[in-house]
């Protein structure tokens, strides 16, 4: 056997001893990646809520019976929605207009006396619409309340022929954070890691220290790899931070496998390490490179990922560009790894492009490294 490939992990070894040493003295370095993640996943972690509660909503009863005050006990007491003054048609309109409420539900007179039998008595419900998806939410759970309140005074009459019994699974409550959260740890790691090591190369060009790397007899490969290798041991850290937060902050459960999570991880943060080195090889200067790599990873990870919008309702040509977007792949490993508990069949795409991704990476920037200081 020959002793290359010994000569060539003590480089890669002695480089990154080199650059934990930089790491050390540099505390921007721990905060980015340690800090600033978990910081931020409680802040978006509870910023990022589309859990719909206490809508404000005003009755005006122009029935005064007993039957408009029980339509108004069943709407109130979903707790979904919280009482706003707005007894006439008039108040409701002026707390639309002035943002105190967000729907009006106009009762009007003879309301009791029109629920005989075989006989309608329509209510009106005033919503505001300039928030379109709050706006269904409203109808709809309104609408649910009136049915419900309308068979149980008909006794059961009206009940339709055909029932759908709903089970909603992994989520049934609808929380926020389950869905959130899984998106959050992706979208968190990307901008970190990439800010992370789009530092260090344009860091050694504006300190002058790569004429002493030129100098050695390094290669390109080790000095890429060297450099990756600590934020990658960093990262992973950074990971086990942010899956342990969002599961004791946010109750976010591990249904699957914490070994598949971490390769999962594992790959996404090479490939995002990676992008760092490129840009920072590229740049040769600090600030550009940071402004760069900020940009290249937050708006991909934050829009093109699906952590907020479901990719398929994206434009075409919106869906073609996330095919190289890591992000998207990590969402969706950690949400089927998370929540439904899926194993390795169901990610193994996911673990693929992301390991194409980090593959290409890494040789776009060993081959953009040249060793010459023009």
């Amino acid at each position: 056997m020959s002793a290359r490939p010994w000569r060539f992990l003590r480089r890669v070894a002695a480089m990154s001893a080199k650059e934990v040493v930089h790491i050390r003295r540099d505390p921007r370095t721990l905060y980015i990646a340690l800090a600033m993640p978990v910081i931020m996943l409680i802040l978006l972690g509870f910023g990022f809520s589309f859990d719909v509660d206490h809508i404000p909503l005003c009755i005006a009863d122009g029935d005064h019976s007993a039957a408009a005050r029980e339509l108004g006990r069943a709407i109130f007491g979903s707790q979904d929605f919280a009482a706003v003054d707005g007894d006439s048609v008039a108040a409701a309109e002026t707390a639309l207009r002035r943002g105190q409420a967000m729907a009006a539900l106009v009762i009007p007179a003879g309301f009791e006396r029109n629920l005989a039998p075989g006989r309608q008595s329509p209510v009106e419900l005033l919503v505001d619409g300039s928030d379109g998806n709050l706006a269904r939410h409203i109808l709809g759970k309104v609408e649910a309340i009136v049915r419900t309140v309308s068979l149980r005074r008909a006794g059961g009459a009206l009940s339709p022929p055909l029932s759908v019994k709903v089970y909603t699974l992994w989520n049934p409550a609808g929380r926020s954070p389950l869905f959130m959260v899984p998106g959050l740890v992706a979208f968190l790691l990307a901008i970190a890691a990439v800010l992370l090591t789009a530092l260090t190369v344009a860091g050694e060009w504006e300190r002058g220290s790569m004429e002493q790397l030129f100098a050695s007899p390094i290669g390109r490969l080790e000095i890429v790899l060297g450099k990756l290798l600590p934020y990658l041991a960093l990262g992973m850290v950074q990971l086990l931070l942010v899956i342990t937060m969002g599961s004791t902050v946010f109750d976010v459960p591990i249904r699957g496998s914490l070994p598949l999570i971490f390769l999962a991880g594992l790959f996404f943060l090479s490939g995002m390490l990676g992008q760092g080195l490129f840009i920072s090889v590229v740049a040769r200067n600090q600030l550009v490179a940071t402004q760069a790599g900020a940009l290249s990873s937050l708006v991909p990870a934050l829009i093109l990922s699906g952590m907020l919008v479901p990719i398929e309702n994206m434009p075409r040509i919106l869906q073609a560009i996330t095919i190289v977007v890591p992000a998207r792949y990590l969402v969706h490993a950690l949400r089927t790894l998370m929540l439904k508990g899926g194993g390795f069949s169901v990610i193994a795409l996911d673990l693929g492009a992301m390991l194409a991704f980090t593959v290409a990476i890494l040789a776009l920037a060993t081959l953009r490294f040249k060793r010459r200081l023009a």
